[in-house]
């Protein structure tokens, strides 16, 4: 059930107070009176600028006066969703009910759920949507997870929270044939060769506000381990083996509501990915960085930060360098292309290289093959060969011991 709301043209008072001393100065403060019990009620909230202290303030009133609760209008999307959950999902039956609330728990919480309602615009639904896709849902998981938080916030619009619905976006499905047109030709996302890597590195790195040499280890690394952004970020110490040169992956760093956590890999599985010797001299260097505590991260921000996508793509500029570079279509996931390519046409035996990935289907990893004219030829050259090397009538003997 959704808090009940403030009977209209009830008067909701508003102060703003000052206190000098607070990494937030300014603290917003609405009182009124509960016309069900008499008693005086406030909701209060502090910010850093005494304009935006204002704006809140000036919101909760208009609020107030359309009849809704300070309350209700403070909510997070995660309280405001699950308060309103059965109202919202009536008449589903349970065939569908089932998939909305799996998509509410799995990803449209861990995306969207810390912010308000009214925090909520068109631009961050389509993150939302992107980030999903770039994380292999279903088109079906997708369109789910989107319906249910239409479905929320259409219940915010009734409850005069907002005045449109935000997550009734459209193009969507746009990028998701798009992704799905990437993943049948991985290979086509690799980067070329080692130097257009480096120099991809040495780039990021100059764009970027402190030039952190970070951000081309980060990129380096990623390519040749194969790896997602998340998962280099999650790397600690400890998961190095450098007696056999081996990263362990067990963990992936994600948004979640209330910021970046650290949980398990995609697949639920640690897996062993081999650390060349090319990358060897930048691991020790970082692990000598912070006197290979084995709780450290391999790596971080300028500030000790964790790494995402999205902040490599903020702080080096990325869309921009790699435009500069000639590769436009270069997009951070294009790094894990890159190193199953190059992997695949060392000749890494592809039930390995399934391994090494962490795919679930061996059909996922088969992509990543790429057959040469030549090696084509061998293999007709070999089964004529084959046929056509004498046998015995009798069908195949013994070797003689």
């Amino acid at each position: 059930m959704s808090t009940p709301g403030i009977p209209v043209g009830v008067t909701v008072r508003g102060a703003i107070e000052d206190r000098p001393d607070r990494p937030l100065r300014y603290r917003a403060r609405v009182r009124w009176t509960d016309p069900a019990s008499g008693k005086r009620r406030s909701k209060s909230e502090a910010f850093i600028a005494e304009e935006r202290a204002h704006a809140w303030l000036d919101q909760m009133q208009r609020l107030a006066m359309a009849g809704v609760h300070p309350e209700t209008a403070t909510m997070t999307l995660a309280e405001y969703g699950n308060s309103v959950m059965p109202l919202a999902m009536r008449g589903l039956e349970a065939k569908t009910l089932d998939p909305y609330l799996a998509g509410w728990r799995r990803r449209v919480v861990p995306s969207l759920g810390h912010l308000t309602p009214r925090m909520i615009t068109h631009g961050a639904v389509d993150r939302a949507a992107n980030t999903w896709i770039a994380d292999d849902s279903s088109r079906s998981t997708i369109k789910n997870s989107l319906a249910v938080l239409v479905r929320v916030m259409e219940q915010a619009v009734r409850d005069g929270i907002l005045e449109r619905n935000p997550a009734r976006i459209t193009g969507w499905q746009h990028q998701f044939r798009k992704a799905e047109d990437e993943l049948d030709d991985p290979r086509s996302l690799a980067l070329p060769d080692w130097a257009t890597l480096t120099r991809l590195a040495d780039a990021l790195v100059a764009r970027s506000a402190d030039q952190h040499r970070g951000w081309g280890d980060v990129t380096i690394f990623a390519a040749c381990t194969a790896a997602r952004i998340g998962e280099v970020s999650g790397c600690r110490i400890g998961d190095i083996d450098t007696t056999n040169w081996l990263w362990t992956v067990r963990r992936q760093t994600t948004p979640s509501p209330g910021g970046l956590v650290d949980k398990g890999t995609k697949g639920k599985r640690a897996r062993a990915v081999p650390l060349i010797a090319d990358v060897r001299d930048l691991v020790q260097h970082r692990i000598d960085a912070v006197q290979g505590r084995e709780d450290a991260r391999l790596f971080t921000g300028p500030r000790g930060g964790r790494i995402t996508t999205a902040v490599l793509r903020d702080a080096t500029h990325w869309d921009e360098v790699v435009s500069s570079l000639g590769l436009e279509h270069l997009r951070r996931h294009a790094l894990r292309h890159t190193g199953l390519t190059w992997m695949a046409d060392a000749g890494v035996p592809v039930h390995v290289l399934r391994v090494i990935a962490g795919h679930g289907s061996l059909t996922t990893t088969q992509r990543y093959l790429h057959p040469t004219r030549h090696s084509i030829t061998d293999a007709g050259d070999a089964l004529t060969a084959y046929l056509r090397a004498p046998r015995s009538p009798n069908g195949p003997q013994p070797e003689a011991m």
